[in-house]
């Protein structure tokens, strides 16, 4: 089983990279997002899911651990293959996935090529419960401070309030994963006993910038 790959960029496909490691030359599918990092000649290291199915063996590469392991929860929802994974990680990072699926936000994953309003919904639903447990209170008592550490879990404002802050952004007219993040930036910003009010008007100020 090959789970990590260390060589020179051979050569770059549309959707695959040939790695050479000591003259080998392992090829790799890839996502858009990964791919656009190889550049021919270079030396690039690879986390890779080794599929073998009936006679083939199949190589997916990934630029760090956490794209290989939303590869594998994206595979496991009925009606997404690897190639359909690699899309949607083509336009999603993991950072962006992670508050695509916690804000619900079926419209991003559509993004993808192949994936459809019933695929999205399929995601959302299966895997909602599966990133960490995510709600909009433990996303930002996770998310990291100014400083680089984890804030507090109990240091930040009601779930309810940060859904209602949410959803008055989203009537503004911004998309529910960047009304998401934003709520979840000022919400770790003002912690406990923020208002709707307040968790909008610096939820505004965070898209702003």
């Amino acid at each position: 089983m090959i789970a990590k790959l260390t060589g020179v960029v051979d050569s770059v496909g549309t959707d695959w990279v040939v790695v050479d490691v000591n003259g080998v030359g392992y090829q790799v599918a890839c996502s858009n997002r990964t791919l656009s990092r190889m550049t021919v000649g270079e030396r690039r290291a690879l986390v890779v899911e080794t599929f073998i199915r009936d006679d083939r063996i199949t190589l997916y590469g990934f630029a760090d651990s956490g794209e290989r392991d939303w590869f594998r929860l994206l595979t496991t929802i009925q009606g997404v293959g690897s190639r359909l994974a690699l899309s949607i990680l083509g336009v999603l990072d993991p950072d962006q996935l992670t508050r695509a699926i916690a804000a619900q936000d079926k419209t991003a994953l559509t993004r993808a090529d192949g994936v459809g309003p019933k695929v999205a919904a399929r995601i959302v639903n299966e895997l909602k419960d599966k990133v960490g447990n995510l709600t909009l209170g433990a996303s930002a008592a996770a998310a990291p401070a100014a400083g680089g550490k984890a804030a507090p879990a109990a240091g930040g404002p009601d779930n309810m309030v940060m859904a209602d802050a949410v959803s008055a952004l989203v009537n503004l007219g911004y998309g529910r994963s960047e009304a998401f993040g934003a709520v979840v930036a000022a919400g770790r910003k003002l912690g406990d006993g923020a208002g709707v009010s307040e968790l909008i008007r610096h939820g505004l100020k965070e898209l702003s910038q």
